[in-house]
């Protein structure tokens, strides 16, 4: 049998495209700003971008460590999700009297990706498809019928699908059902998207130094200043959008935890493979379990097919050698085939990994720090594509003293649990892994271990 991972390289297949843009020089010297911009993922991005568009007259200037959109905002599956609160039951659990407003703002803000991506022509392969949650358990399908009628209840565009409709919509034999959801999800290239807000910073006047990592972030009289190796920024005010790198703050080290996430991407589709997967609405596609995967076609009908595992490494360690990971991707290559038989001998071309930010409460948190002065929004935990534009939009309200819709959320007021420190960090990390196996093992039943977790308001997910 042909080894499927024989020709996979070890590189992002988004970042694999000479489309890439050239970088911006570093910062040298002493430089005066309004607004700091600390990280060029999404979340500094739009930052930089909404600052400009919200106070035109702000002198901004962004700095990234390395290039901007080359971390996970860059090489992730590209679902922009209208969700803020990491899906709709995340939501109701724990925001249930704004949950309703929450999803207003949040499918108001999936509506102006799509409006800034037309007015700055970015070419990222925006597609309004919806998704598809499949169930491929018993257990699931009662589930996904019970969050159809919820969601419907709610005023949300969804669907419960027996096992023949979702089979109908994509041809795999471990359909049980399916919810769709027709209008909560775009599908985007993510590096392209990245690199559009780039371009589209860069023409509204943000000064971009890439190659610049902030080494230090300190007080400066009534303004603060962020250090690089070769010079320094004194600014009137920081954003931080350094997602699951450690932050500037250290106090907010307990808050996240670094964890990593594995992809595949097939070679192109030939159209007999297409005519075996049906596919033709493009939805993207996750799986109701707990350790799920997550898939789409890409622009060129590839398909990208990630997650499952979601590795933590102890002591939050971060190392470009964790992106390439044998077992992890060879048991998503055989995941694959379970799920698309008919696909057999179909071969992939990139393999690579990513590290992302998670909080306890599976969602983003904010606040501000040094009397106002320094913002952050981070713990997106996997959905942030779609939330770090809103996340940019509440940083500035909090670091103008905005008082908008945003503000008054209780979702944006309230901060999250922090993990314990290691050793008790990696031990409890590694047994809700297990645990949640296991629940998907045993018909989803939830051992005492996840049951303590459900009450403290505790989690660990991507």
């Amino acid at each position: 049998m042909t080894d499927p991972l024989a020709d996979a390289v070890p590189r992002v297949f988004w970042l694999d495209d000479p489309a890439i843009p050239e970088s911006e020089p570093p910062l040298h010297g002493a430089e005066i700003a309004d607004l700091v911009v600390v990280g060029g993922g999404y979340t500094g991005l739009w930052t930089a971008l909404r600052a400009k568009e919200r106070y035109s007259g702000l002198d901004v200037l962004l700095l990234e460590a390395t290039t901007c959109g080359s971390a996970a905002s860059g090489r992730n599956g590209g679902f922009c999700d209208a969700s803020l609160t990491h899906g709709f039951p995340n939501g109701q659990a724990r925001w249930p009297d704004e949950l309703a407003e929450l999803d207003r703002i949040g499918a108001e803000n999936l509506t102006a990706i799509g409006d800034t991506i037309t007015a700055h022509r970015i070419d990222c392969g925006w597609e309004r498809t919806g998704e598809l949650t499949v169930a491929t358990a018993p257990h699931q399908v009662d589930e996904l019928a019970e969050g159809a009628e919820e969601m419907t209840a709610a005023g949300h565009d969804v669907e419960f699908l027996d096992t023949d409709a979702a089979r109908e919509q994509v041809h795999s034999p471990t359909y049980l059902a399916a919810l769709w959801d027709r209008g909560g999800t775009a599908l985007v290239e993510p590096a392209r998207l990245a690199w559009g807000l780039r371009r589209a910073c860069l023409s509204s006047g943000v000064r971009i130094h890439e190659h610049s990592p902030v080494v230090r972030l300190r007080r400066d009289g009534t303004a603060m200043r962020v250090h690089t190796p070769y010079g320094s920024v004194r600014a009137d005010r920081v954003a931080l959008a350094t997602n699951a790198f450690p932050s500037l703050m250290r106090r907010l080290r307990l808050y996240t935890v670094p964890v990593y996430d594995l992809v595949l991407v097939t070679e192109p589709l030939s159209a007999a493979q297409r005519d075996a997967i049906g596919w033709r609405r493009r939805q993207g596609v996750g799986d109701a379990a707990n350790k799920f995967h997550y898939y789409r076609l890409t622009r060129d009908d590839r398909i990208l097919w990630g997650g499952y595992d979601a590795l933590y490494h102890f002591g939050s360690r971060i190392d470009p050698e964790l992106e390439q990971q044998e077992a992890t991707h060879r048991l998503l290559a055989r995941h694959f085939f379970r799920t698309f038989p008919q696909l057999e001998g179909l071969r992939f071309t990139h393999r690579w990994g990513g590290v992302i930010d998670t909080s306890t409460r599976f969602c983003a948190f904010f606040g501000t720090a040094s009397r106002g002065r320094v913002g952050y929004a981070l713990g997106y935990t996997g959905l942030g594509v779609g939330a770090t534009r809103f996340g940019a939009d509440v940083m500035l309200d909090l670091l103008y003293a905005e008082d908008t819709e945003r503000t008054r959320l209780r979702m944006v007021r309230e901060r999250p649990l922090p993990f314990p420190p290691e050793p008790i960090r990696y031990a409890g990390i590694q047994l809700t892994r297990w645990s949640m196996a296991r629940a998907d093992a045993t018909g989803g039943h939830r051992n005492l271990w996840l049951r303590t977790l459900d009450r403290l308001g505790l989690g660990f997910d991507f």
